[in-house]
């Protein structure tokens, strides 16, 4: 009973933060201005916000506009959300549009944090709430709204697939630069190994270990 008890109340504590996935992402996202942690479950800073990143989002709970979530990008399902919002470590904090994220740099306290999303948590342009969009804004949605789904779909897998090639690109460079440093240390170790080989370094070392005891020996007498 205890046990039961015990996972019930860590269940509801985990439950204060809505937990976002690549297939939930956009419909849980559309129309809210979002503050969003990405994260590992093994990330120690993560650890440390966990109580307080709840507490936010229990408070911005059912919000008209602010929406506090987070992602957790261990999830195989979820890499492609992490690697469209550039987190390159964790937890990676971003805010703003649910489309287009910006950076957080601001500290990781409750006080901090809830100050942030008192002042940023605003409405924003979106095709679900005009008001605060330009002209320029408005004419960019009325575009993409003329298109079919068929039409929309295409265009974000194109830039999805870019950014793919863009990531197996950067692994392949990373690679390159692995292999290129396993050489170096390769023929490093090889130069310093024939180095003392040919010098008899161990023997020259181990002479004058043995003259140095030798002469502190004299000395003392």
């Amino acid at each position: 009973m205890k046990f039961l008890l015990f996972s019930l109340l860590a269940s509801s504590v985990t439950a204060a933060v809505p937990s976002l996935t690549a297939e939930s992402y956009e419909t849980a996202t559309a129309g809210k201005t979002v503050f969003i942690k990405f994260f590992a479950p093994w990330c120690g800073h993560c650890q440390a916000m966990a109580d307080d990143w709840e507490k936010l989002a229990s408070e911005w709970s059912g919000h008209e506009v602010g929406y506090v979530a987070e992602v957790d990008c261990t999830i195989e399902e979820n890499t492609p959300l992490c690697q469209e919002n550039d987190v390159q470590g964790f937890p990676t904090i971003k805010y703003g549009s649910p489309s287009a994220l910006m950076d957080y740099e601001g500290g990781r306290s409750y006080e901090e944090l809830a100050e942030f999303a008192k002042e940023n948590l605003k409405p924003i342009c979106s095709p679900s709430n005009l008001e605060p969009c330009s002209d320029d804004e408005k004419a960019e949605i009325e575009k993409y709204q003329a298109m079919s789904l068929e039409e929309l779909n295409k265009g974000i897998q194109e830039v999805q697939e870019k950014i793919e090639s863009k990531n197996s690109e950067l692994e392949g460079e990373i690679q390159k630069l692995q292999d290129t440093y396993e050489k170096l240390m390769e023929e490093h170790d090889a130069s310093i190994k024939e180095i003392t080989s040919s010098s008899n370094y161990s023997m020259l070392k181990a002479v004058r270990a043995t003259k140095s005891q030798s002469t502190a020996g004299s000395d003392e007498l």
